[in-house]
């Protein structure tokens, strides 16, 4: 008698790297906008670009065919904080935090952000999920 064995799960599809950098790469809108001016300053600007960002990661990965959404956007969530957190630590001007000459926020602060970053990236992957489930895409 031979022992019968569950079926074998396929293995879980890679992360796709060039995705997580690709949408990671929106935080550079910050920057970019506090350059250039573009969509003011403050509270108008944040709420834009935050929604932006939402709407593009949502948009990729729930219209697109990214597998693991919802891992797939934490890890860019994360990604976006550690981009963001590069710049500010480059040109703390460009950051948002204090003014002119400001150091920055303090290092501790980096993993209480980090996670914040992959909160919101988690979110983001779970409409997104629900969007690929509305189009039959999963």
């Amino acid at each position: 008698m031979t022992a019968q064995h569950p079926p074998a799960r396929p293995a879980p599809a890679p992360i796709p790297w060039g995705v997580v950098g690709g949408l990671a790469a929106l935080s550079l809108l910050w920057p970019l906008t506090g350059l250039t001016g573009l969509f003011g300053t403050g509270a108008p600007r944040a709420f834009l670009i935050i929604g932006v960002t939402a709407a593009v990661w949502i948009g990729v990965v729930g219209l697109g065919r990214v597998p693991r959404p919802v891992l797939t956007l934490t890890l860019t969530g994360v990604a976006y904080g550690l981009v963001a957190a590069l710049i500010a630590a480059v040109v703390p001007a460009l950051s948002g935090f204090g003014g002119p000459g400001a150091a920055g926020a303090p290092a501790w602060t980096l993993v209480p952000a980090l996670v914040v970053d992959g909160l919101w990236g988690a979110l983001a992957g779970v409409v997104a999920a629900g969007v690929q489930r509305l189009g039959g895409r999963r």
